[in-house]
């Protein structure tokens, strides 16, 4: 059993256009007790993108610079390469850990010896004031906190893995995932299918600094989560029991389908409003757990706010999944870079292949 002296944690932090959360997020690890035994930063494009901010407090902190974008996959495989630690602990730029998360996970490892990897949940106090802001890191917090703790996937804002094994599996699939995507739940799948152990630690949280809104949250959990998660879950045949895939999850697809089938229907026969009654109810039921969270946290009127905006989020997760099914049905389906290009990053192909070597600069 390793001590927990013997347990060493490289963090690597991929970052592009970080800014002032850039700037918290590498505070908040220099703050950390105790600190990681190396914080590598991998500036995405290089520093002409993210300048390396002034910090009230020193970082001992080595920093790479990719020549081109290449995406969080490709920037976490080269902090990875360079780390030393046996454990590495990727941070996202947009977020702040705890004093203790440093701690947290050399316990982790330190208690069970056949553990791969572990990781969080972004905490109950979203940074960014503003309701949708609330609304999404809140929902992340509650569902992450009734998952299962023998997890089926990982995740890459706030995640450590055993070095040995990441370097055995070719790290995130960065040819797959040139963009912010689901590289880490596909890594998750490919270490569950090889039999190694993933925990979900509820305890590690971590702060999103991010501000939501409209667009930023339709394009992301349609383009880069629901489409490629489905083009995954259909490459693999893995159709998991947790997190955002759980049963009840997908009942609450069909019951959302159903009111949106019934409310078209009302323009023809009115009865079909009560069958959109019918199958609210039932919706309101089986999420009564979560909107229960959102008033203990916010208020009722909070909670009445999310309830619409939490039954588009089943819509267009079941949209994705069906547009998914019938591509996957008629032909081959596309991959998830793919999808992304064609969507909503359109100057993918405008980025060159990454030089194999990088620049290293010391702090």
């Amino acid at each position: 059993m390793p001590t927990f002296s013997d347990v060493t944690i490289s963090v690597i932090v991929p970052v592009y256009k970080g800014g002032e959360a850039f700037r918290r997020c590498l505070k908040a690890l220099a703050e950390a007790m105790p600190a990681a035994d190396e914080v590598i930063v991998v500036a995405d494009g290089g520093m002409d993108h993210t300048p390396y901010p002034a910090l009230e407090k020193a970082l001992d902190v080595k920093i790479l610079e990719t020549p081109v974008r290449g995406g969080p996959s490709r920037a976490r495989n080269v902090g990875a390469l360079a780390a030393k630690g046996e454990i590495l602990f990727f941070v996202d730029a947009d977020v702040t850990i705890q004093p203790d998360s440093i701690r947290k996970v050399k316990n982790i490892f330190c208690e069970e010896a056949d553990l791969t990897a572990v990781f969080g949940s972004y905490d109950d106090a979203p940074a960014e004031p503003n309701f949708l802001s609330q609304y999404r890191n809140l929902l992340h917090h509650y569902v992450h906190q009734i998952g299962r703790e023998d997890a089926s996937t990982f995740w890459g804002a706030c995640g450590a893995i055993r070095r040995e094994v990441f370097v055995a599996l070719d790290g995130f699939d960065e040819e797959l995932y040139h963009r912010p995507c689901i590289e880490d739940i596909e890594l998750g799948y490919r270490l569950k299918k090889a039999g190694y152990k993933i925990r979900l630690c509820k305890t590690l949280q971590i702060k999103h600094l991010k501000r939501w809104g409209v667009f930023s949250i339709l394009k992301t959990d349609f383009f880069q989560r629901a489409l490629p998660w489905t083009d995954l879950m259909l490459r693999d045949r893995q159709f998991i029991n947790d997190l955002n895939v759980d049963i009840s999850s997908r009942i609450s697809v069909m019951l959302t389908f159903g009111i949106v089938a019934a409310l078209l229907g009302a323009g023809w026969w009115p009865g079909f409003l009560i069958v959109a009654a019918l199958c609210s109810l039932p919706l309101l039921r089986l999420n009564a757990p979560l909107y229960r969270f959102f008033q203990r946290k916010r208020g009722l009127w909070f909670a009445l706010k999310t309830i619409p905006w939490h039954w588009l989020y089943f819509f267009y997760s079941g949209l994705a999944f069906a547009i998914g099914l019938t591509r996957y049905a008629l032909s081959k389906p596309r991959m998830p870079n793919q999808e992304i290009s064609r969507e909503s990053e359109k100057d993918l192909t405008s980025i060159s292949k990454i030089a194999k070597e990088v620049s290293v600069s010391p702090n």
